[in-house]
């Protein structure tokens, strides 16, 4: 297997075999179902070159991969965990989101998705025939006009483009059956029946008089003949009455004579309420909704338009941004009407916008993992696959997603005030102006130009800051591994005792200590500061409090308390000298949200409160609470290791339970 490697490392990153219910895929993404999402290390699966990014969606957790790679990664992965496609529909099944809201946008999804390539493909045909019919010369006149013996190319794309729009009913109603329950077939016959030749072809209603529209004759009741060619509402409502009127006489019927009469019945009944109620009703419901989203468009605006663009990025996080293909449809569907889509233009602007605040990290970030992903995700984004630059890189950096929102937003709303539209769908992208009116072309551009410099501006202005907002951090930290340091140093100066000839365990002897705080035990290599975890310090553990008390495990006296209260030195009766350092990067509080009750040089018993940490105060600052517990004489002056520890207790422990053992050598 080419990528047999990186799987075995993602698989592990997700919490191994056992912890993956389902493995599916879309364009760029690894979409998994996990029994325990917590077991996920999204840190480690950072650090394998196949991902791009990973985040939790919709009950999914989800890895970018990029698009071409990502099927042959889930079949592999799929091949290597032996799961089957009916083990991942179960799965999906079972994570259905509990929201109807997401429910419905997932449904939707789950329709339109698979029949996307067809659209897009009449879409860009379509987009080829406005270029060859458009009038770009100073005369008025087109490619066409110019050169009449292309008249039969056009014609021919004209009709290639029409195909998927004209027979869209069975393209929906096919996909929509298997997501309904029904049979797809049976889906599709109805959507066929819905575009017959026979009926009056529904581009054509509009310029035909009322009383010139066919209509069958009924027992004296009139049923109009018309088509519902480019319809999206009604054919979705028939679609879902067929399965069920099919799913109950499937209940009803004998097996025998199941495959005969179920059909039957199914597709005359919801024939007959198809176009006497539920397709009228639906078709005059869908040409209110597009002549109203369009006539928001135009009212509103600039304003609008900024704002659409603003929210359309966040709205693809949340995966709502599927349902407006649906939507998409219905505008291009009532183009005579509603003159194009603008929501085609307004993706334009969002995914352009990701791409140029992702290629601007690329002078903002020091993180070579980091800039090694800006370049393939910021071009893919350019072109309209916008997956691994908004979650590889701007999601995570959190600035250049801002940058990506201004610059979305004031492209958006010059697009809204030119008042540019798209007559099909395609790459929201730089090449996605063959999508566009021709007439509308340059304002494409124009919008694009906004998106791209604003973006890229703002995400290297942000990113500047934030440069410098992490170097002084870095500082600080320094500074306090320093000040931590040259404090132990200080106090084991001033203690001038030689380690192994004050050692009150001999050598071979051990004693169990207490948790000076109640909390989370585990051993000091898994501390979060490398500092500490790196054991450079000395060995001990590391401490994930529950409570802020610091209590002494044994008595003894106190060596050092740190000016900001966050640490202090323990001189133990046993020769043992501890470190216990509240928090991380919590000197920077200056003593706020501590309060000590001993002051250096002060004799303590056994189980006497030391020191109060305020552990949601310095939550609330974005601090750690993590307390390295740190046996810091653990050499004597011959750099000889006199101390060890032994073992560690690891889970919850009050400050009456032991802890961890330490041996003395």
């Amino acid at each position: 297997m080419k990528y047999e490697n990186e799987i075995k490392a993602i698989i592990a990153g997700i919490g191994g075999a056992e912890n993956i219910i389902s493995v599916v895929h879309c364009a760029t993404r690894l979409r998994i179902v996990l029994k325990d999402p917590e077991k996920a290390d999204e840190k480690a699966l950072d650090q394998i070159d196949l991902v791009k990014g990973t985040f939790n969606a919709k009950g999914q957790f989800q890895i970018i991969i990029g698009a071409g790679t990502v099927n042959v990664v889930c079949a592999q992965m799929q091949q290597m965990l032996g799961l089957s496609e009916t083990n991942n529909a179960s799965a999906e099944e079972d994570q259905q989101p509990k929201n109807l809201l997401l429910r419905f946008v997932k449904i939707l999804s789950d329709i339109f998705v698979p029949i996307i390539p067809a659209i897009v493909a009449g879409g860009l045909l379509m987009g080829l025939y406005n270029v060859l019919t458009a009038s770009f010369f100073a005369d008025g006149s087109s490619l066409l006009s110019r050169y009449p013996g292309i008249d039969g190319i056009a014609s021919m794309i004209n009709s290639f483009a029409n195909a998927p729009f004209i027979f869209l009913p069975v393209l929906i109603a096919f996909s929509a059956s298997r997501i309904f329950g029904g049979n797809p077939f049976l889906g599709a016959a109805m959507g066929m029946i819905m575009v017959h030749p026979d009926l009056l072809n529904a581009y054509v209603v509009g310029q035909t008089a009322a009383d010139a529209i066919p209509y069958w004759d009924i027992f004296g009741f009139h049923i109009d003949k018309v088509g519902y060619q480019g319809t999206v509402l009604p054919v979705l409502a028939v679609t879902y009455i067929l399965a069920k009127i099919e799913n109950f006489l499937r209940s009803i019927t004998p097996s025998w004579l199941d495959n005969l009469t179920t059909p039957l019945i199914a597709i005359i009944v919801t024939s007959a309420i198809t176009f006497i109620i539920v397709g009228p009703v639906l078709r005059d419901a869908g040409d209110y909704l597009a002549a109203g989203l369009s006539w928001v468009y135009y009212k509103l605006g600039f304003v609008g338009g900024g704002l659409f663009g603003a929210i359309y990025a966040p709205l693809v996080i949340t995966g709502l941004h599927q349902s407006f293909v649906a939507i998409e449809t219905q505008l291009i569907a009532n183009i005579a009407v509603t003159g194009g889509t603008f929501i085609f233009v307004t993706a334009a602007c969002s995914n352009v916008a990701q791409g140029a605040a992702t290629l601007a990290v690329l002078f903002t970030s020091r993180n070579t993992k980091v800039k090694s992903l800006c370049t393939s995700a910021g071009v893919s984004a350019l072109l309209g696959i916008t997956e691994p630059a908004m979650f590889g890189v701007n999601v995570k950096l959190k600035y250049p997603f801002i940058g990506a929102l201004c610059g979305a937003a004031l492209g958006s709303a010059f697009m809204a005030f030119t008042k540019t539209l798209a007559v099909a769908l395609g790459a929201a992208g730089l090449v996605g102006f063959v999508s566009v009116r021709p007439a509308d072309w340059g304002y494409y551009f124009i919008s694009l130009a906004i998106s791209i410099s604003v973006a890229f501006v703002v995400t290297l202005v942000l990113g500047k800051r934030a440069e410098a907002k992490e170097a002084a951090a870095e500082v600080a930290q320094a500074q306090e591994a320093k000040e931590t340091a040259d404090y132990v140093k200080q106090a084991e100066t001033e203690a001038r005792v030689v380690k192994a000839a004050v050692v009150a365990l001999k050598a071979g002897e051990s004693v169990d200590l207490s948790s000076p705080l109640a909390g989370n035990v585990k051993p000091l290599d898994q501390a979060a500061d490398p500092g500490f975890a790196s054991l450079a310090m000395g060995p001990g553990v590391v401490v994930e409090p529950t409570d802020g008390k610091v209590y002494a495990p044994v008595a003894g006296t106190v060596e050092s308390l740190f000016p900001s209260k966050h640490a202090l030195i323990l001189n133990l009766d046993n020769g043992i000298q501890l470190l216990v350092h509240v928090g991380i990067d919590t000197v920077s509080l200056n003593g706020q949200g501590y309060k000590a009750h001993v002051q250096t040089g002060d004799r303590f018993a056994a189980g006497q409160l030391l020191l109060e940490a305020d552990l949601d105060y310095i939550r609330s600052k974005g601090l750690a609470t993590e307390t390295p517990v740190v046996i810091v004489n653990f050499e004597n002056d011959d750099g000889d290791e006199v101390y060890s520890v032994a073992s560690v207790a690891q889970g919850q422990h009050t400050t009456q339970e032991t802890a961890f053992t330490v041996l003395a050598k």
